[in-house]
């Protein structure tokens, strides 16, 4: 069995300008690059995990989300396939959801498909959202400080004990 990380992206990789549309708008967050490739090397598969709700909000359209994230790809400069599944959760807030974030079937449908190992997963994000996601799917949790809300502030992370850290280059220099 293999191990992984699951990724949130606004406010995770790159920085979250609300219902981001403009692939000209993405903005990695420092030392991304970098703490992916460290991922990797120590055997991480990578999955980015993302809420989308300006889709059903009819903001803007899968088409954009998916310009958006092919430039994401583009600046990170990693060898392709960077990620070895990327889900979009499209619905708003209200609307039926599928895999919407804090359901953990994204996470649960990987971890069977790819033969993960629960206990050497991870869904690294920065809000509510990403923090119930993991712990609804019983592997680990880390929580950045990247996003709009401290985690420090959430009740998941003191009631689960989950690990804070300022970005997620702290958060990769810890992985073996």
């Amino acid at each position: 069995m293999s191990k992984a990380l699951f990724l949130d992206r606004d406010g995770t990789l790159i920085i979250d300008k609300v219902y981001l549309a403009d692939p000209a708008g993405v903005e990695l967050f420092p030392g991304t690059a970098a703490a992916l490739r460290r991922a990797r090397d120590l055997g991480y598969q990578l999955f980015l995990f993302t809420n989308q709700s300006g889709i059903g909000r009819g903001y803007h359209t899968i088409e954009d989300t998916h310009r958006v994230n092919a430039r994401m790809e583009e600046l990170l400069d990693l060898p392709r396939p960077i990620f070895a599944e990327i889900c979009i959760a499209p619905e708003a807030p209200g609307q039926p959801a599928v895999y919407r974030k804090p359901s953990p079937r994204f996470i649960l449908e990987r971890i069977a498909a790819h033969h993960l190992d629960p206990a050497q997963c991870w869904m690294v994000g920065d809000s509510a959202a990403d923090i119930g996601a993991g712990l609804a799917a019983k592997i680990n949790v880390a929580a950045l400080r990247t996003g709009k809300v401290d985690p420090l502030t959430l009740p998941e992370v003191a009631a689960q004990r989950v690990p804070v850290f300022e970005n997620l280059a702290a958060f990769a220099a810890t992985l073996t």
